[in-house]
């Protein structure tokens, strides 16, 4: 326990040994009954991207290390009434970083306004709808979430990620995964893109780290994805990785569960 204030293990709960099972287990129970615009969903949500990256586990790791004393005081008083944090305040953890956005060249701010149409329904919830952490009953609900979250977890690349040397390709494997009115959203992206392409010459890549049913409704489930995207422009040795949450909503359509709205939140290393 760090004498600073909270870890990222302690918002959710593990211990520091936890392995990846025990974690993502963690995340997907604590965000079981959690509504996605409360801030201890994006909490969790945090503790979870850091500890499910081997990397910046360790790096958390050894921001926790450092803040430890050699040595435990003998007797240490105990804190002030004014000191004691109140049982409703959210502790900071240590050894994280606060989001930042990141300075995007003109064809990634593009991707990311056009993407994002849609985020104000993921957020808002439907009288039909209920919260979930993840598909593991045997109920017809829950086999239909599990199904549109493998979708998801399927689509989230496509969708995202393209080529401009292959780039008619691209967004051809994109527009698959789409329910029409979502593809009408898509091709304005494409329109704004194409310009571009040459000048800017991109490249982006999508790796899924972790996912998780958050909300079920009538032939809709939204999923939260979290993504690796790593980003190279003209001009660039080695790619930029971005690290994403990216939250999916599924709707079934003639059998088929289709990408009807995305919305992305972006974090930088």
């Amino acid at each position: 326990m760090s004498t600073t204030g909270a870890s990222w293990y302690d918002v959710l709960g593990v211990e520091r040994g936890a392995s990846a099972e025990e974690v993502r287990a963690a995340w997907r129970s604590g965000i079981a009954d959690l509504d996605p615009s409360e801030r201890r969903f994006r909490l969790l949500n945090q503790a979870a991207e850091v500890l499910l990256d081997p990397e910046r586990r360790a790096e958390h790791d050894a921001a926790l290390a450092a803040d430890e004393p050699a040595d435990e005081p003998a007797d240490e008083p105990a804190p002030a009434p004014s000191e004691v944090s109140s049982p409703s305040s959210t502790p900071t953890p240590t050894g994280s970083r606060l989001p930042l956005v990141p300075g995007w060249a003109l064809v990634v701010l593009v991707v990311l306004a056009v993407l994002s149409v849609g985020a104000a329904a993921l957020v808002c919830a439907q009288p039909n709808e209920r919260v979930v952490a993840s598909a593991s009953g045997g109920n017809e609900i829950e086999e239909s979430a599990e199904q549109a979250r493998a979708v998801a977890e399927r689509a989230v690349g496509p969708v995202l990620s393209y080529d401009y040397r292959s780039f008619d390709e691209s967004t051809a494997a994109a527009r698959s995964y789409m329910t029409p009115a979502y593809q009408e959203e898509y091709d304005k992206l494409v329109a704004a893109l194409e310009p571009n392409l040459e000048e800017v010459q991109p490249v982006v890549q999508v790796e899924v780290v972790d996912s998780a049913v958050v909300r079920t409704g009538d032939d809709r489930v939204d999923v939260l994805v979290f993504v690796n995207r790593p980003t190279l422009r003209k001009g660039m040795d080695e790619p930029e990785v971005y690290k994403d949450q990216v939250t999916l909503r599924m709707v079934r359509e003639d059998g088929r569960w289709l990408v009807g709205a995305l919305s992305t939140n972006q974090l930088q290393e």
